[in-house]
Parts: C-alpha cells; sequence; structure tokens
C-alpha cells in the first residue's frame, strides 16, 4: 500500500518551489507541524538513553509537544508562534 501524496503531513516541504515562509496563518499550522514531529523523533533518542539519563530532556520535549499540539487545537496564533520557535531550538 502506498501513502497518497495529499495524505504527507510534510508533502509541503517537498512540493513548496519558494520554501517554508511564515506568510500566513497555514504556513505557521504546517512549520509548527513540521517541528512537532521532528522534536518527537528526538524524543525517541532522548528515551533511548542507557539507564534513564535522558529522562529529564524526553519530559521537557514532551511538555513542549504536548502544549504546542494544544496550541494547535486551539488555534492561538501567538502560542504557536511562542510553541514554533521553542521546538524550533530543541536539540
Amino acid at each position: 500500500m502506498t501513502l497518497a501524496s495529499n495524505n504527507d503531513p510534510l508533502d509541503f516541504i517537498n512540493n513548496n518551489a519558494e520554501g517554508m515562509r511564515l506568510g500566513s496563518q497555514e504556513d505557521l499550522v504546517q512549520l509548527l507541524l513540521y517541528q512537532i514531529i521532528r522534536v518527537k523523533e528526538l524524543i525517541k533518542y532522548y528515551d533511548a538513553i542507557p539507564d534513564g539519563a535522558g529522562q529529564l530532556g524526553s519530559s521537557i520535549l514532551n511538555e513542549l509537544v504536548n502544549e504546542a499540539y494544544a496550541s494547535l487545537v486551539d488555534y492561538d496564533l501567538v502560542l504557536m508562534q511562542k510553541y514554533y520557535d521553542l521546538l524550533l531550538n530543541c536539540d
């Protein structure tokens, strides 16, 4: 089974010839979703650190992702921008 391109949450990255820009609310939603997905991958990395050494980092990132998702659900543009900026700097 193949995934149709219109179902790919990151399809806008590959098909946007002009690149990503914060020109509209839809762009902010897409950028925030991309950062949520990226940070979820970081959480897996922190969870894999032996002896629970990454648990604090994982907990902090999980909380940021949950709050970022809530800002999307509430469509709060101010919080969406805040969590985009915070997630952008997570590593």
